[in-house]
């Protein structure tokens, strides 16, 4: 029995109690007591503990019927909104019927007014008439995306601006704003502008930048023609006067500004071009030299012609005629001799006569040869920009292309030319190589006479 009490007791010392209970018991009776103590305080404890936990189970059931009090009424004023919302959905859909029974057609003239709106707003924007009427497309893009009916007010003035623009379109008009120039600097002038197609001032064409609503002058302006007729265009004042006019409102003007002139073409053609050019410039001062030498030869033989009797040495014929006339002695006798010293006599005047004639053939014959091989070079140029590149864009292959086309044209610009020159010098020279032979003749014949007629006299005596 007193074991079973002990293992009891330590037991009891097992369960989870303060060490100084065990420590200060010096009896079983000491540690009886102070266990009973111990567990007096954690009853203690304990009913503190449970009150707490009441308390807060109170509150906690306080806050939960708050907040099942709060939903029920949440729940109920979603149910009176849900009830109002299908009472006002019933009600507008009344009302929009009333609306468009109302509306008629103007429902469809709201339609047509706003793509009229916004199909005039994108016109207007790239107009130049809105250089001279600035921000007219804010309205409209306004009015096209509008989601109510217009004002009439707002039809007045869609209606006078659709107006004003067909107006506009067809009227020359002349007014003093702000350009910006080549050289990005902005100035006041006045500004000529023919319909909504092209403006220009003084000499100068413009180009209208829509998205800052003013206008520039062109980096490149057209030929001198164009730039001619724009300056009388701006410098008149009434009456009539011719005028360009771009049907594509500057798209063709810029594209035409582009287009190179005779120097940067002739740059294109490179060496070759450079050659080609320099052997027709040899040829014409050439052709031109001998026209006038043949001119002048003309103009003498013919007063020698006048004059067969005064042998003058200002001229071919009158050369000619002088180794005959003067002195009868120094005639030969013998007809061959004669014949002989004739035929020299023109041939002394043959190569200042066909002067040059040999080299404009070999230009002609040249030219289209050099342009050939400007051409192979281009070609050569194009094949090559196609390799290191990788792709056949046509801006790489441009300037091989162009400077093959460039050098076949100089080639045939040159040769073309001096071929109906050298034609015409020939058609000169031989005039007078004809009048020189038919006058050498001539003399053959006379001298034959007179030897005829001296031998005929002696027989006679």
């Amino acid at each position: 029995m007193i074991r079973k009490a002990f293992l009891l007791l330590s037991l009891v010392l097992a369960l989870p109690m303060p060490l100084a209970i065990a420590a200060s018991a010096d009896t079983l009776d000491d540690l009886l007591a102070e266990t009973q103590k111990a567990r007096a305080a954690e009853a203690e404890e304990n009913k503190k503990r449970e009150a707490e936990f009441l308390a807060s189970r109170d509150r906690q059931k306080a806050l939960f019927d708050e907040a099942t009090a709060k939903h029920k009424a949440a729940q109920a004023r979603s149910e009176n909104l849900s009830k109002q919302f299908d009472a006002n959905e019933v009600t507008l859909a009344d009302l929009e019927t009333k609306l468009k029974a109302r509306e008629g057609n103007l429902g469809e003239l709201f339609g047509v007014t706003r793509q009229v709106a916004g199909d005039t707003s994108a016109i207007l924007y790239n107009s130049l008439t809105s250089a001279q009427f600035p921000k007219r497309d804010e309205f409209f893009t306004k009015m096209a995306k509008s989601k109510v009916l217009p004002t009439i007010p707002e039809f007045e003035q869609l209606a006078f601006e659709l107006l004003r623009e067909i107006t506009e379109t067809g009227r020359v008009a002349r007014w003093k704003t702000e350009i910006v120039s080549a050289g990005g600097e902005k100035e006041s002038t006045d500004v000529v502008r023919i319909g909504g197609f092209i403006a220009m001032t003084g000499d100068r064409y413009l180009d209208y930048n829509a998205k800052l609503g003013t206008f520039s002058v062109f980096a490149r302006q057209p030929a001198s023609e164009l730039r001619e007729a724009a300056e009388e265009l701006t410098e008149s004042k009434s009456g009539y006067t011719r005028a360009f006019v771009d049907p594509s409102r500057g798209v063709l003007l810029a594209i035409y500004t582009q287009r190179p002139n005779i120097m940067e073409r002739i740059e294109k053609g490179e060496a070759v071009g450079y050659v080609i050019l320099l052997v027709g410039f040899i040829g014409l001062v050439c052709s031109i030299y001998q026209a006038i030498y043949l001119f002048g030869v003309q103009r003498r033989v013919s007063h020698q012609l006048q004059h067969l009797d005064r042998p003058m040495r200002d001229n071919p014929l009158g050369r000619v005629l002088a180794t005959f006339r003067g002195d009868a002695e120094s005639l030969e006798d013998d007809v061959e001799v004669v014949e002989l010293r004739i035929s020299e006599a023109v041939l002394k005047e043959v190569p200042k006569i066909e002067r040059f004639q040999a080299f404009l053939r070999l230009a002609v014959a040249a030219g289209p040869l050099l342009g050939l091989v400007g051409t192979v070079i281009g070609m050569i140029i194009t094949f090559q920009s196609i390799t290191e590149s990788g792709s056949s864009d046509p801006k790489l292959m441009a300037a091989g292309i162009g400077q093959a086309m460039i050098a076949t044209v100089l080639g045939l610009g040159i040769a073309i030319p001096l071929l109906f020159i050298n034609a015409g010098l020939a058609t000169m020279s031989r005039s007078v190589v004809q009048v020189l032979d038919e006058q050498s003749n001539g003399l053959l014949a006379e001298h034959i006479e007179r030897k005829a007629g001296l031998h005929g006299g002696s027989a006679n005596a």
